[in-house]
């Protein structure tokens, strides 16, 4: 198991690469929750514990193939816990087939080896303009 929140950040990271959902899943805590601070309207801004999280998540493969992680530029913060991660993903929407390339911001807590709590920037009219209304990033 991973023992640094950097640690735990590159292994979600092969995890999303190798559509490996249940493992990227099994990294978060129990109680752990997921908040998209720039959601938009009619999208969860929070998903909280394993099972919403398996739900809201499980099936991320169908919706994007992310194909590359680029840029990926970890910073750590003067709390052990706590990072700031930049990476840019890369791939294609499965339901058109049209090229995805997003850049993500997210502050992850992880604590014993596992994320309790994953903040999650990303632009919603990039999305919006992707998928159309209603589709997570």
């Amino acid at each position: 198991m991973p023992s640094t929140a950097t640690d735990v950040f590159h292994q979600a990271l092969e995890h999303l690469l190798a559509k490996d959902m249940p493992g990227f899943i099994a990294l978060f805590a129990d109680d752990a929750a997921m908040e998209f601070p720039f959601a938009p309207p009619g999208r969860p801004s929070r998903v909280a514990g394993r099972a919403e999280l398996h739900d809201y998540l499980v099936d991320y493969p169908q919706t994007l193939d992310i194909r590359q992680i680029a840029d990926v530029t970890v910073h750590e913060t003067a709390d052990p816990e706590v990072i700031v991660a930049e990476f840019t993903a890369t791939g294609v929407v499965v339901a058109t087939g049209e090229p995805y390339r997003l850049r993500y911001i997210a502050v992850l807590t992880v604590r014993a080896g596992r994320i309790v709590r994953y903040r999650d920037y990303w632009n919603p009219l990039a999305v919006q303009e992707l998928f159309g209304e209603g589709v997570r990033a």
